[in-house]
């Protein structure tokens, strides 16, 4: 075989560039993990641009994610300004180092690039480019529920049905995906032939469910002379090859060669994976009451309040649900994605939209009662003490405003990163984290710094800034991607102690008992901890007595009624005995990220997962 597809090429390579045309030959480039922030990775994107302009056989450029290291607007800017010399056609997406750290909830990505998928065709074949996430939330990535929608739509369209197919996404289409079925189970149904992503900054053949598929090199010099990136040749329709282009320096010799064929993939009898739901039959006393699916990610927790359930999500809307039957009561859109969770003070709601329009919302009508700009991208909550709205943004400036008419009560323009938690307030103080390695505890009358805790890091990625503390006791507690836990004089900002409580490797995720007595956290290792919460050091009490697997979502651990919930990124939300720590039940919902838990009396719920799944379940 090998030997058939050399000559191939040789006799390709030997006719003329009109004939390669009708025969369907063309050249692209594949460029990936730029990860613009980076210390030399500006220069490294400028030299592959340049090299790609001086290179008029290729016919077009894809961008397959991780443009930038920390997603912020700066880097995004730059990105862009470097790609705009390309002259000739690219398509980009994201990938994950752009979607997690992102200031604007990446709502910046699409307004800078003019959207976050692609669909375009090349003779007879159609490329489709999707997000992979993950959006904001730590955790394993995922196709938004939105780019699902969209590219439904896409397929819908009988000519577009009858194309060969390239799939492009920054992740592998495998279970480093949470929802990565839901994509394959569209590829398989039509004509698809490769299937392309990066991340891995390696060039590796490899296979998802009998989809043939190359991952990539970075863009990134990693030490050497130069970067580099992958020129692909189409032969006709059945043949690829992949070669390295290291720009100003030379093409290497081809590392892949593929057969690019139609598959008939409904013959395949192979049992592949799919999410398992198994284990709500093993729980029955577990009931949904109902179930609704909305049309794009939900990245935020849910508020309840009277009857009425409060929700946002990515398309920019926020909704009320009925409680009692979850139908819908009332929208508003924003026109900006949303991934702050909504407060209430019983009569009002309070949203912000990452554009940084905060809305004052009537709670029984969803009426517009005020509304604020803050001037700057937002994905952190607001909360509320019933008299004061209190804001965080990404741009380093916190406000307080009057809850009955939006009035600004006094701002702070001194904040060191962008803040993406919940913050809390504690003995007349607002206290959160940025992604700048900072703790600050702000006094809730005149917005001063009381204290700001450095967690002595230089890499921003440690921050503790994903976490909802905890405090009690005139203490303040925050876990980190340091994994470790902190515990700080509420006071002063005094570190009392860092421990990383024994090797157990605690990152993000973390709550509180209902008798304030332990410190709950949940391990990256599969298994939540209870921490003396008055103790001279991190002193864990119990462990739970059963395994969720490798989980890093940041979702907050609640208690109620002795029976403690913790929220896992993969769809299952498990209830472990306050007691002892032992299981209850599981129950999954979905296959992606379970964001905050709302208890619901004594035996109830309301849990939201990042694909757009609202469940109101019993216990």
């Amino acid at each position: 075989m090998k030997k058939q597809i050399i000559l191939f090429f040789l006799i390709i390579c030997l006719l003329p560039a009109a004939a390669q045309q009708q025969n369907g030959t063309f050249c692209f480039a594949l460029v990936t993990d730029t990860h613009i922030g980076g210390a030399t990775a500006g220069e490294d994107l400028r030299r592959t641009v340049r090299d790609i302009n001086g290179n008029d056989s290729l016919a077009f450029v894809i961008v397959s994610g991780d443009v930038t290291e920390f997603g912020s607007d700066s880097e995004l800017l730059l990105a862009k300004a470097i790609l705009d010399s390309l002259n000739k056609p690219w398509y980009i997406i994201p990938g994950n180092h752009d979607t997690k750290w992102s200031e604007s909830g990446a709502n910046s990505f699409r307004v800078v690039f003019g959207d976050e998928a692609f669909a375009f065709t090349h003779g007879e074949w159609l490329f489709l480019g999707t997000n992979s996430g993950p959006n904001m939330r730590m955790g394993p990535g995922q196709i938004p529920r939105e780019n699902i929608v969209w590219l439904d739509s896409v397929l819908s369209v009988p000519d577009n049905r009858e194309m060969k197919i390239v799939s492009v996404n920054h992740y592998p289409l495998d279970e480093g995906l949470n929802n990565w079925y839901e994509l394959t189970d569209r590829l398989k149904k039509l004509d698809t032939r490769l299937a392309l992503c990066g991340h891995g900054h390696t060039n590796r053949v490899m296979n998802f469910e009998g989809i043939p598929a190359l991952m990539c090199r970075s863009n990134l010099r990693a030490g050497a002379e130069a970067g580099g990136y992958n020129i692909m040749t189409i032969f006709g329709d059945t043949l690829l090859k992949a070669a390295v282009r290291h720009p100003g320096v030379a093409t290497m010799p081809a590392w892949a060669w593929m057969q690019l064929a139609r598959h008939d993939f409904s013959a395949d009898t192979t049992t592949w994976p799919r999410p398992d739901f198994s284990m709500n039959m093993e729980f029955p006393g577990v009931k949904e009451v109902w179930r609704t699916q909305e049309k794009s990610d939900i990245g935020a927790g849910a508020v309840a309040a009277g009857r009425f359930a409060i929700i946002t999500n990515t398309g920019g809307e926020i909704k009320a649900l009925d409680l009692i039957s979850g139908r819908e009561r009332w929208m508003v859109s924003t026109g900006a994605k949303i991934y702050s969770t909504p407060a209430t003070d019983g009569r009002r709601v309070i949203a912000v939209s990452s554009d940084g329009m905060v809305r004052a919302l009537a709670l029984k009508s969803g009426r517009l009662l005020w509304s604020f700009d803050m001037r700057q991208p937002a994905v952190a909550s607001p909360v509320t003490d019933g008299k004061q709205v209190y804001l965080t943004g990404s741009s380093g400036k916190c406000y307080a405003l009057d809850i009955t008419d939006g009035t600004v009560i006094w701002s702070n323009p001194m904040i060191d990163g962008f803040v993406e938690t919940i913050p809390i307030i504690y003995r007349g103080m607002l206290i959160f984290g940025t992604w700048n390695n900072h703790l600050y505890a702000l006094d809730t009358g005149s917005g001063e710094i009381l204290w700001d805790w450095h967690n002595g890091y230089n890499n921003r990625m440690l921050s503790p800034a994903a976490c909802v503390p905890v405090a009690v006791d005139g203490r303040v507690f925050v876990v980190a991607p340091d994994r470790k836990m902190a515990c700080l004089n509420a006071s002063t900002g005094q570190l009392l102690w860092h421990s990383d409580l024994g090797k157990i490797a605690v990152r993000e995720s973390m709550g509180v008992t209902a008798d304030s007595t332990l410190i709950l956290a949940k391990t990256m290792n599969g298994i939540t901890v209870g921490v003396n919460a008055g103790g001279k050091k991190g002193s864990v009490v119990w462990k739970t007595g059963f395994d969720i697997g490798y989980d890093i979502a940041p979702g907050v651990i609640e208690e109620q009624g002795g029976v403690i919930l913790i929220p896992s990124d993969k769809g299952v939300v498990h209830a472990a005995s306050r007691e002892d720590g032992r299981l209850l039940w599981s129950h999954r919902i979905s296959s992606c990220l379970i964001n905050r838990i709302v208890p619901l009396g004594s035996n109830g719920a309301l849990c939201t997962s990042m694909d757009g799944v609202v469940v109101r379940i019993a216990y």
